[in-house]
């Protein structure tokens, strides 16, 4: 039974990280399954068998999300923007609540909201859609190859660290409408280097990010917080009229209504 369950959590995991300004990190903590996915992977070495066996429920769980539902998130992104907006808006609301309150578990500390400010100006501060990466992404030879590994490593360490939409880095570098493409047509030249770069950002930056849990858990969830936070203006897609605008508000309540009973679901 709790194969099954870390499977589907693994679909929402990888639906969480093929949405722009959705953390699958932060995913992984409503779901609270966070902490056990960084140790394994960080630790993988020591005991494969044992951190083997949750990788490959949510990794077979990832994959299954990724093959059935990015077409589909595709499709209403373009043909419905503004409802799915603001859905995404409320998905990241949502998931508010656990991360606070697992910051101030771990810490009162007033300096503490220093990092929140830190993280809200540093998600703010990355949001931008650079056009040239697209074209050298796309152009194919071993120029495309080594930028798409790069630009796997830096997508790596959003796919770990909470807060950080992997897809919203996508965005960020150019490459979030060639890579849900790319997806979506088994364009397999294209995706091996960049997941070859997000293995390798992987390995690289778990450790470190267990260390920081670890030793100063109070301020690093408040700086993911602020991660969190500032991502939601760089997919704020406008104010509707009329009728859409109910629309959007009902989107909106309930993607939060959704992250928000999955935290208290998993996080009790």
């Amino acid at each position: 039974m709790k194969s099954i369950i870390n499977f589907f959590k693994g679909i929402a995991i990888s639906v969480s990280t093929l949405v722009p300004g959705v953390s699958g990190g932060t995913m992984a903590i409503i779901l609270g399954v966070y902490d056990d996915l960084i140790h394994s992977i960080g630790s993988f070495f020591e005991d494969w068998k044992k951190h083997g066996l949750l990788l490959l429920e949510l990794g077979l769980g990832a994959l299954a999300g990724i093959v059935l539902f990015a077409p589909l998130i595709e499709r209403t992104i373009n043909n419905y923007p503004i409802e799915t907006g603001f859905f995404f808006i409320g998905v990241v609301l949502g998931g508010v609540p656990v991360l606070y309150k697992r910051a101030a578990s771990k810490g009162k500390n007033v300096y503490d909201y220093l990092y929140l400010i830190i993280g809200i100006v540093i998600a703010l501060a990355m949001s931008g859609k650079p056009e040239a990466a697209s074209a050298m992404a796309a152009a194919g030879g071993s120029k495309s190859i080594i930028f798409l590994i790069l630009a796997g490593i830096i997508i790596s360490i959003a796919l770990i660290l909470p807060g950080i939409s992997g897809s919203f880095m996508l965005l960020i570098l150019g490459l979030y409408d060639v890579t849900l493409n790319a997806i979506n047509t088994l364009n397999i030249p294209f995706l091996i280097p960049l997941g070859i770069g997000c293995a390798i950002g992987t390995i690289a930056t778990t450790k470190t990010i267990e260390r920081l849990l670890n030793k100063h858990p109070g301020k690093t969830y408040m700086l993911i917080l602020g991660f969190v936070l500032g991502s939601i203006l760089p997919i704020y897609p406008g104010l509707p009229e009329g009728i859409s605008l109910v629309y959007a508000l009902f989107s909106l309540c309930f993607g939060f209504l959704l992250i928000f009973n999955m935290g208290k679901k998993f996080n009790n």
